[in-house]
């Protein structure tokens, strides 16, 4: 069962939200509440909460696992 929730942290302003991730799709947009900026994911990363989260989105999870020994 992959974590749900996850502290996005403004690049900009640097203000802390935690957030709980849809499981099924990746969020590519999100205003921060304190400075109003529009986060967008870096090159590379398929959503803001993989940029920005402290907890990778669960499609990521799901897919990027360690595997087992």
């Amino acid at each position: 069962m992959p974590e749900t929730a996850s502290a996005l942290t403004c690049p900009h302003c640097g203000h802390t939200k935690t957030e709980i991730m849809p499981t099924d799709a990746c969020l590519w947009f999100y205003e921060c509440e304190h400075c109003h900026t529009l986060l967008r994911p870096k090159a590379g990363d398929c959503c803001v909460f993989c940029s920005y989260g402290s907890v990778k989105c669960p499609p990521q999870q799901a897919c990027c696992k360690p595997c087992p020994k």
